[in-house]
């Protein structure tokens, strides 16, 4: 190496062999004093300055030694430096598949409020909180006594109209005709609308019951027998677990891709749900719905996934995390360690075929593990910079070493500088 350059490299190193230097002068001239000495013609003090000489002389013979040794090193490493080869290696197209991420809430595809139908005093209540319940059984019993009066005071009307109404027809069945058609058809409407008013005292009084309208699970029972309940207060809610419904908000970037997607007749992506514990839910979903408009404030859209829940893990109002799954075929991708970032932007140096590197603007479409999945700017038969990044400038002619990509893929773990 040149002095000149490695005292501008190293100028704490040069500063301690200067003071090596000037040590040994100061050494050199104490001995020079020995004449002087000599005049005393002292023995014991030329043996003592002799001595000091010779300890000088190996104190500077180590200094020496040690520094040249350090040079002789640094100046190994920096040939090595020098010599380090750059790797080069080209884009490859590959299936790869993407995971997309949304947090969601998770509801039951049918989540009712039970209310009471009529006014009255609940009566033994045969469900318990958090029972599974079937189709019809009953859910409470409202104290019947007024609506089970008047709905016996109404069908005894109606049997009171049965019988004017038979009697009046027989009358008018009979050869002599005793009524008028007009008369039997006068006790006929009164037999009917008997009827109609006991029909009505009948479903008063099957309101005072209420029924599980499909198979759910009870909620919290917000009123206890004996309660005093009005018409239209909740007393509980119902859920059906059997299917549930995730919604989640999707950008309008990543809607259009789908709807490209489903014009194009492709399958609809398999859906994950990560539940609060971090494990993954054991069914896949699909895409239910889309809501018929976005949300100005931000931009998104709600989706629905619909999940099976047959051992019933999913309650309605829990949370969690959709994954969506996209297979991607003839990706372009990259690794991430052949890439650097300037001012918020990616880029890679592409080499020509002169072997001159050129620095390139990408633009990444997804991010997996240790590659890039990008768009637009490159192309298999390029070649890009693998590793060397920070040694290389724009437009410099390079000696390079290729390393086919798929080699490089193979085993990736390593990310961009």
């Amino acid at each position: 190496m040149n002095p000149i350059v490695f005292v501008l490299r190293r100028p704490v190193t040069t500063l301690m062999f200067v003071g090596v230097l000037i040590s040994g002068g100061v050494l050199a001239s104490n001995t020079m004093r020995t004449e002087i000495i000599q005049r005393l013609n002292s023995p014991k003090t030329r043996t003592y300055l002799e001595d000091v000489g010779v300890r000088a002389k190996q104190v500077k013979d180590y200094v020496v030694s040690e520094y040249e040794s350090y040079f002789h090193k640094q100046e190994g490493e920096e040939i090595h430096q020098e010599s380090h080869k750059i790797l080069v290696t080209s884009p490859e197209a590959r299936d790869v598949v993407t995971t997309e991420d949304f947090v969601c809430q998770i509801h039951s595809k049918r989540h009712i409020d039970v209310c009471a139908l009529e006014n009255g005093y609940l009566e033994e209540i045969p469900i318990r909180e958090g029972q599974a319940v079937k189709t019809g059984d009953v859910l409470f019993r409202i104290k019947p006594v007024l609506y089970k009066a008047r709905a016996d005071a109404e069908n005894a009307e109606a049997e009171l109209a049965k019988l004017e109404f038979n009697n009046t027809k027989k009358l008018f069945d009979d050869q002599k005709k005793i009524v008028s058609q007009n008369e039997l058809l006068l006790f006929q409407a009164k037999l009917a609308k008997a009827r109609a008013k006991a029909a009505l005292a009948q479903a008063e009084l099957d309101f005072a019951t209420i029924k599980a309208p499909f198979d759910g699970i009870v909620d919290r029972l917000l009123k206890q027998q004996g309660s005093l309940v009005k018409e239209g207060e909740i007393l509980t809610t119902l859920s059906d677990n059997s299917v549930m419904w995730v919604y989640f908000n999707v950008p309008e970037k990543r809607y259009l891709q789908y709807m490209a997607e489903v014009g194009r007749n492709m399958d609809s992506p398999d859906i994950e749900l990560v539940l609060a514990n971090g494990e993954k839910f054991h069914e896949t979903g699909k895409i239910g719905a889309i809501e018929a408009k976005f949300n100005n404030e931000n931009g998104n859209i709600a989706f629905r996934a619909d999940f099976p829940n047959p051992k019933g893990l999913l309650r309605h109002g829990q949370t969690g995390t959709v994954l969506i799954n996209r297979l991607l075929k003839g990706a372009i991708v990259i690794p991430q360690r052949a890439t650097f970032e300037n001012l918020a932007k990616r880029y890679v140096y592409v080499v020509d075929k002169d072997d001159v590197a050129h620095q390139r603007e990408i633009v990444i479409e997804h991010v997996l593990e240790d590659i890039f999945v990008i768009g637009g700017k490159l192309g298999v038969n390029d070649k890009i910079v693998l590793e060397g990044t920070r040694q290389i400038r724009d437009g410099e002619k390079l000696e390079y070493e290729f390393v086919p990509p798929e080699k490089v893929l193979a085993n990736q773990k390593n990310h961009a500088e």
